[in-house]
């Protein structure tokens, strides 16, 4: 059985980011054993060059790589803040990529990308998609989602040309896997 673990890289307990990550590991079938993990739940101090020769890596930055290492498959949804990623999660990549820098090798990869805007996250998707080849993951689709309000209701996808094309991309990531 194939494991998928999902995340988004918002520390915000209504991000619209977590609710579409639900949404895609809601449609797997039961070939496939999907978790849901909050970054919330790895909180770290600011990655720091002196403060890892002093202290050692954190424990969680270890526990969070450990999670990613137990599945086969990761669909990471990502939030963006002022065009890149959002620091909270550009700070846990960086622990944990001090902790194992290829901590993505082997894993295939939806990214996802929600957005109350119409760009869908663009500028956030793109940086994430070259630095998760960085270290070692496969993006083997990628969705950007705009206008999350307009689009989303419920926990469910009410945009019939976008519900199409992110089933379209999991039946893809599927056979991939």
């Amino acid at each position: 059985m194939k494991r998928i673990l999902g995340f988004a890289g918002s520390n915000s307990s209504k991000s619209i980011n977590s609710q579409l990550v639900r949404n895609i590991l809601d449609r797997f079938s039961t070939d496939f054993e999907t978790a849901q993990i909050d970054i919330r739940d790895f909180e770290l101090p600011f990655y720091g060059e002196d403060l890892e020769k002093e202290q050692g890596i954190p424990q969680r930055a270890k526990d969070f790589a450990n999670e990613i290492e137990k599945r086969d498959a990761l669909i990471i949804a990502i939030n963006e803040h002022n065009g890149s990623l959002s620091a909270v999660f550009k700070n846990l990549i960086d622990w944990v990529s001090r902790h194992h820098r290829g901590f993505l090798t082997g894993k295939k990869i939806i990214l996802v990308a929600a957005s109350p805007g119409g760009s869908g996250a663009a500028s956030a998707m793109a940086y994430a998609k070259t630095a998760f080849g960085i270290f070692g993951g496969e993006v083997v689709a990628t969705i950007s989602f705009p206008n999350f309000y307009d689009n989303f209701e419920n926990g469910e996808i009410i945009n019939t040309q976008l519900e199409e094309e992110v089933q379209s991309k999991i039946n893809t990531f599927a056979q991939q896997i």
